[in-house]
């Protein structure tokens, strides 16, 4: 079975795709930038202050999907600059304390022109 999972919450997608899609007992949450899905803008500058935008788009697709950041179990993380990683680090680690596995890659650039973007896979049990 195959579901799209989609919520006002977190940003519309800017796309041809959809913001989750549950397949069988997996969410496969699409890239999530920070966005303000109230307004429609990125309106956090820092990379500390975009990560928690991101994960809290995040975290609005994984309650729509029934599940929370505990369900977590890969994200890939993608970031305009890698000198950002460790302050990156520090704002995931609050949402991730689980510590699913991860890639983390720097990008030439993202969409909007923002610092980070940040994709889940979620088991729903």
């Amino acid at each position: 079975m195959i579901k799209k999972v989609s919520t006002d919450k977190a940003p519309a997608a800017i796309g041809p795709y959809s913001q989750g899609i549950i397949a069988d007992k997996l969410l496969f949450a699409s890239g999530q930038i920070p966005i303000n899905p109230e307004t429609g803008n990125v309106e956090a500058v820092t990379i500390e202050d975009q990560t928690t935008q991101v994960m809290k788009n995040i975290g609005a697709i994984l309650v729509e999907a029934g599940c929370g950041y505990e369900n977590v179990v890969k994200t890939t993380c993608f970031l305009a600059d890698m000198a950002d990683f460790g302050a990156f680090n520090g704002v995931y680690e609050k949402y991730f304390p689980n510590k699913p596995a991860r890639s983390c890659v720097a990008v030439k650039q993202l969409p909007k022109d923002v610092l980070c973007e940040v994709e889940v896979i979620a088991c729903l049990y």
